[in-house]
């Protein structure tokens, strides 16, 4: 059965609006992962000066660390006290490191997804978005796991009590290279979780939806171009099966006889066949798509079509 959040525990105060991660979530590997990053990647780029961070709920949110990061990654030194002992003093750091931090990463206090009081909350999700923040503005090519999402349980407190909703809220982008993260994450997911991949996709921004499909036809087109062919539309020109049959041919290295498929499909069933013939010829060639269903990709249906080619990515994307 699963958990549920009770906002009881959390003492929230007359006007208060807060958001808190599901505490299910908190095990998800993809949080875990990017979790272990984040450390890692602080503690790396505070080793000089002897700063080291266990964890991100308990160790950032008195300012010494985020005063740190600023000053090493912006190399802006602000005049505050080193170690702010009182809560007063702590809330009277923040502030003013925040302030010139929300500057540098160009948001405002109105669109930031991290505030003093949050962060001195030491609210995870608010922590992990505005470190997220500082990575992709100080160091963009710190590989950090994509997709991660998170379900959040948002509640605002009132004189009638406590009107709470629930929403999946990600934390890191998805992919503008079909494979850049993916085996991060592989590495903490189970297998019968690495299916979602193209769903996750799906989720994010149509341009985003746009720059994978691009990099997938360039893959496609690079590697069938020695006969002569190309590909413009994915859903459309593999539903017969016939490039996706030639597209394997290619990429294994080896010739289907011509009398295996139908060159020519006319009808729903001669193209369900090719398409059959290539899942199984992945399958013999240790390409597991079990979640892939032939007619699928006979309807022109994208996920079904994407899977399947992004497997054969996976495989082949050296040559």
């Amino acid at each position: 059965m699963e958990e549920d959040l009770d906002l009881r525990a959390y003492e929230p105060q007359l006007g208060e609006k807060r958001q808190i991660i599901q505490p299910t979530c908190l095990n998800d590997p993809k949080l875990k992962i990017l979790k272990e990053v984040l450390v890692d990647w602080i503690n790396a780029t505070l080793k000089a000066e002897h700063i080291v961070v266990l964890s991100l709920e308990e160790d950032l949110f008195d300012g010494l660390v985020l005063h740190h990061l600023l000053g090493r990654l912006a190399n802006e030194h602000v005049s505050v006290e080193e170690i702010a002992v009182t809560t007063e003093a702590q809330v009277r750091k923040l502030g003013i490191i925040l302030e010139i931090l929300n500057n540098k990463l160009g948001v405002s206090d109105e669109t930031a997804k991290w505030s003093v009081s949050l962060i001195h909350s030491k609210e995870l999700l608010a922590t992990l978005h505005l470190l997220v923040a500082i990575v992709k503005r100080f160091q963009p090519d710190l590989a950090l796991p994509p997709n991660v999402c998170v379900e959040v349980v948002s509640f605002e407190v009132s004189r009638s009590g406590i009107k709470s909703d629930k929403h999946i809220e990600h934390i890191t982008e998805g992919w503008s290279d079909p494979d850049k993260g993916s085996d991060k994450v592989s590495e903490g997911r189970k297998d019968s979780q690495k299916e979602d991949l193209i769903d996750e996709l799906m989720l994010l921004e149509p341009h985003k939806i746009s720059a994978f499909k691009q990099a997938i036809l360039h893959f496609v087109n690079k590697n069938m171009s020695p006969l002569g062919l190309q590909v413009m539309e994915i859903e459309k020109q593999f539903a017969d099966g016939v490039i996706l049959l030639l597209l394997i041919g290619q990429l294994e290295g080896f010739f289907i006889p011509l009398y295996e498929f139908i060159l020519s499909p006319a009808s729903d069933p001669e193209m369900l066949h090719n398409v059959t013939l290539a899942l199984e010829i992945l399958s013999d060639r240790d390409i597991q798509l079990d979640n892939v269903d032939p007619q699928g990709i006979v309807s022109q249906d994208v996920k079904s079509t994407l899977r399947v080619l992004y497997a054969l990515f996976k495989k082949h994307k050296s040559r």
